[in-house]
């Protein structure tokens, strides 16, 4: 099974929609590798620079309502060939939750408690996660573990490596 984690980039804000993270004008690509380097592009968020500071992060950390907008599978394909595979927020909007279990990445849900203590641990944080026993472990100023939720058949699509897998295991 593959290893989920990486470094993390914290995304400080609420409602960042499918545009912000994939824009639309990008769309057209024939390759998921084509629209690598559009990830992020038109976010808007004080210090932030995509082409600098999505490189070599493997995490997002992020507040409430992510993925919002269109139900576009690209905002969860630009994030999957920038080697980002998991995502943890507040909240997510219910289709880019599935898309990314569908894709066999982690869409992790925590209480609002909880990300303001990944967001204390400062920039340079580190984060694995443990499916099986779904916790995840921060590594920043100090370290912290975390456990999380996962119905069991979203769990079941992350650890096939997304549907067709799972699909193709199970039909």
């Amino acid at each position: 099974m593959k290893e989920f984690g990486g470094k993390a980039l914290f995304l400080d804000r609420n409602d960042i929609n499918t545009d912000e993270i994939i824009p639309a004008r990008h769309l057209t690509e024939n390759t998921k590798m084509a629209l690598q380097p559009f990830v992020l592009e038109d976010l808007k968020l004080g210090g932030f620079d995509p082409r600098k500071d999505v490189a070599g992060k493997g995490v997002v950390i992020t507040r409430a309502n992510f993925g919002c907008g269109s139900s576009r599978e690209h905002a969860v394909w630009v994030f999957e060939v920038n080697d980002i595979n998991v995502v943890i927020a507040e909240s997510f909007a219910r289709i880019f939750r599935q898309n990314m279990h569908n894709c066999g990445m982690l869409a992790i849900e925590l209480p609002k408690k909880d990300i303001e203590t990944l967001f204390s641990l400062g920039e340079a944080v580190k984060i694995s996660v443990d499916l099986a026993a779904c916790t995840l472990t921060a590594q920043g100023s100090k370290k912290v573990v975390i456990p999380f939720t996962l119905n069991e058949f979203d769990k079941n699509l992350v650890e096939a490596g997304g549907w067709l897998a799972y699909a193709d295991k199970n039909y």
